[in-house]
């Protein structure tokens, strides 16, 4: 992660919860041509938001810095409380991760509520963005889809069994060949997964036994069947709303 990550932050239009690095950069297999992913959350003042002009929900920037290519997505409050009352696994991470470049004292009372925002339903998210993953390797047979398709299986195993949230599959990893996928990920981004690293037959095997492997964790997941930080994060929008 650049050191001067949390720059390309400081220019947004409205005050700033958080901003943090996600991406591959989070995930523990950045290439030398990956983007500086940024995703952080935004308060709007009270007059665009009760008056008839209305501030935007999701601000989006890019631009490129030292060769490295930038995307900084950001959410106002309301909206990124209420994604993270669903079953959205992305704002988890975003809220979650360790790369951070922008704090505040609302960011760790939102980092506090985040437990009681997990429920088993948050396999669906991992399921479904695995699935995606998957099939593009099969249409590209790159590494980058490869990868973020055993990323999100390992998070959502681990996600259903411990309540915890980690993004990187370094941490997470129990295949004896990924290491070397990440080693010869670095050299490029859209470079292609070769039989020498993993045989197409072992990498497929290994997907289906995950996916089923999170699906019976999910059944199994002492997880609460919905969300109790409801009340909290309203009580918290508002308090910040009025400025209390």
């Amino acid at each position: 992660m650049p050191a001067w990550a949390g720059e390309v932050a400081d220019p947004h239009p409205y005050p700033l919860v958080f901003a943090t690095v996600s991406g591959a950069h989070l995930y523990g297999f950045a290439s030398v041509d990956s983007d500086l992913d940024l995703r952080a959350c935004h308060i709007l003042p009270l007059d665009e938001v009760v008056g008839l002009t209305v501030g935007p929900e999701t601000v989006q920037s890019g631009g490129v810095r030292e060769g490295m290519e930038l995307d900084v997505v950001s959410q106002e409050l309301a909206k990124f409380v209420r994604l993270l009352l669903k079953p959205n696994g992305y704002v988890l991470e975003q809220l979650l991760s360790p790369l951070v470049v922008r704090t505040s004292a609302l960011h760790e009372e939102l980092k506090s509520l985040a437990p009681a925002c997990l429920t088993p339903e948050h396999a669906r998210h991992y399921l479904g963005f695995a699935a995606g993953q998957w099939q593009l390797y099969q249409q590209t047979g790159e590494l980058k889809p490869a990868l973020y398709t055993l990323r999100v299986l390992h998070t959502g195993i681990h996600l259903m069994r411990t309540g915890e949230v980690e993004a990187d599959l370094r941490v997470l990893n129990t295949l004896p060949y990924v290491p070397a996928l990440i080693e010869a990920k670095k050299s490029g981004e859209h470079d292609r997964l070769t039989p020498d690293l993993v045989p197409a037959g072992t990498l497929s095997a290994d997907v289906e036994r995950l996916t089923a492997t999170l699906e019976a964790a999910r059944d199994a997941s002492k997880l609460p069947p919905a969300p109790s930080a409801t009340e909290a994060l309203n009580a918290l929008l508002i308090r910040t709303r009025l400025g209390r």
